[in-house]
């Protein structure tokens, strides 16, 4: 069942036009095959002969996440949008890194459409709403790969424990593994930029593609 999702009046107040993008779906993960490494790999050649490194964060979407981080005290070059330095990491000539499939499929999803996406495993969120507010001073939460992050000022999903997910970085509580066999997936368009039912659309292509994914809910929330 798709989360009940509650939105941060001072996040309304800077984007009030924000939509999100639900996917839930039963997966079969696994490590990433030639193909879909072939898409990824299609797509960082588009990312490169389109944007100069110094242009990404013109970008839409990307431009109104980090408009949302200044609005709330946080420096965007500092704490980089996750779509915004997946970008930069592959204009540099860094690659991305290859980790499983339904992170890959999330990855070059974030790459074409230029929006943050949450990506969890749904099993490991607590209760039933997912609340996004504004991090707090000294409110513990540990980015995947990053060790513990400072929050304060970015916006960030809550379950009834606590944080699980930023547009900079989703947390190692509820982060996905190859054992994960439940996905929510939160397309958060803060600003517009790929229309977002197509972003779904095509979400929803490669997980049935590439993570035989079955029992998909989806749903777009625009009305907090």
């Amino acid at each position: 069942m798709l989360p009940k999702i509650i939105i941060d009046e001072r996040i309304r107040a800077v984007c009030p036009d924000m939509r999100i993008g639900m996917i839930r779906a039963s997966v079969r993960n696994c490590y990433t095959d030639t193909l879909l490494w072939g898409e990824i790999e299609a797509e960082c050649a588009a990312i490169v002969s389109q944007y100069e490194l110094l242009e990404v964060n013109k970008r839409p979407a990307v431009a109104q996440t980090r408009a949302l981080y200044k609005a709330l005290g946080k420096d965007p070059n500092r704490y980089r949008v996750a779509s915004e330095a997946l970008c930069r990491r592959v204009i540099r000539g860094l690659g991305l890194y290859r980790i499983n499939a339904l992170v890959d499929i999330i990855n070059l999803v974030s790459l074409k459409s230029g929006y943050a996406i949450s990506g969890l495993d749904a099993d490991k969120i607590v209760g039933d709403t997912l609340a996004m507010g504004v991090g707090e001073a000294g409110e513990h939460y540990e980015g995947i790969g990053r060790g513990v992050l400072n929050i304060e000022g970015l916006p960030v999903y809550r379950d009834a424990v606590g944080g699980v997910a930023t547009p900079t970085s989703d947390e190692e509580r509820t982060k996905i593994s190859i054992d994960t066999v439940t996905l929510q997936m939160n397309i958060n368009a803060f600003g517009v930029e790929m229309p977002l039912e197509e972003t779904m659309e095509w979400s929803i292509d490669l997980l049935q593609r590439y993570t035989k994914a079955t029992n998909v809910e989806c749903d777009v929330i625009d009305k907090f």
